[in-house]
């Protein structure tokens, strides 16, 4: 079985060509959790299995979060994936990728750099907060596409200098709040500058803090955006795994338009030879 293993941002994928590996699709979950596991196998955030399109598009992104679920769609894994559609022929400098959540269309910038228009926003609640142990979060929440994948979005003072620990099981505990049916993608975010922020997210699926979530991202970017605290044009995430930028298009109280540009990097291409799969 052969497979690639991209990171955009630090937040790593491993990437399968289903056209050619033809595994059943009800062996995804198993194989997801199987390479994603860090020391034990590959190692990564989740697993990207490409497959033929039914709705126009050049192909279409499965995607698995490390545990085996499915995720709507992913916002690094789908500039990953687009490099890999145009360095394998699937398409060309310019990308339709099919995903659970919609239509996700993609832009080779350079050799490295990709750009991708993120799903649009389905739900957008400003005030939304949530109480974890008695304390009250100024919290909004944001769901992409549809099925809509879920942020919340949490301004966090002093962000930088945060107790990690804390800060993920505070993470953990907001991700699972019944104020959201779905759970929620925890984005924890403070502004640095003008038109920047620094983010760090809990991800639903990985049930810790990646280097990086492209779709986190875009949510934080389109709420400050509706809030008026950012331009929305080329603004600036800073994350542990690298730099990302968002284009939010704003018309009165709607974000119509979001674009999520940033760096894609191989990082090896090989065979899975695991003598321990259960698959």
């Amino acid at each position: 079985m052969k497979f690639w293993k991209m990171h955009g941002a630090g937040n790593d994928f491993i990437i399968l060509n289903n056209l050619e590996e033809r595994l059943p699709r009800e062996a995804l979950p198993q194989i997801a959790r199987t390479l994603c596991r860090r020391r034990l196998s590959i190692g990564a955030d989740g697993l990207m299995a490409v497959e033929a399109a039914d709705q126009g598009g050049d192909f279409k992104m499965l995607f698995f979060n490390s545990d085996g679920s499915v995720g709507e769609m992913c916002g690094n894994g789908a500039r990953c994936i687009c490099r890999y559609g145009f360095e394998n022929g699937l398409a060309g400098e310019a990308q339709a990728v099919e995903t659970t959540a919609g239509m996700v269309f993609g832009r080779r910038m350079d050799r490295r750099l990709y750009q991708i228009r993120l799903n649009d926003p389905t739900a957008v609640r400003l005030d939304c907060p949530v109480e974890v142990d008695g304390v009250r979060y100024a919290c909004s929440y944001v769901e992409l596409g549809n099925p809509g994948l879920p942020h919340a979005v949490v301004p966090y003072h002093n962000l930088q200098n945060a107790d990690w620990q804390e800060l993920r099981e505070l993470g953990r505990k907001i991700r699972w709040s019944p104020v959201f049916p779905k759970g929620a993608n925890v984005n924890f975010y403070e502004l640095t500058g003008e038109d920047r922020f620094f983010e760090r997210t809990f991800e639903r699926g990985v049930e810790d803090f990646t280097c990086a979530c492209g779709t986190g991202t875009g949510s934080v970017a389109a709420v400050l955006a509706l809030q008026g605290k950012v331009s929305g044009h080329r603004v600036r995430a800073d994350m542990a795994g690298g730099t990302l930028y968002v284009d939010a298009e704003r018309v009165h109280s709607q974000i119509t338009e979001l674009l999520l540009t940033g760096p894609t990097s191989v990082v090896c291409r090989g065979e899975v030879t695991d003598e321990d799969s259960t698959w």
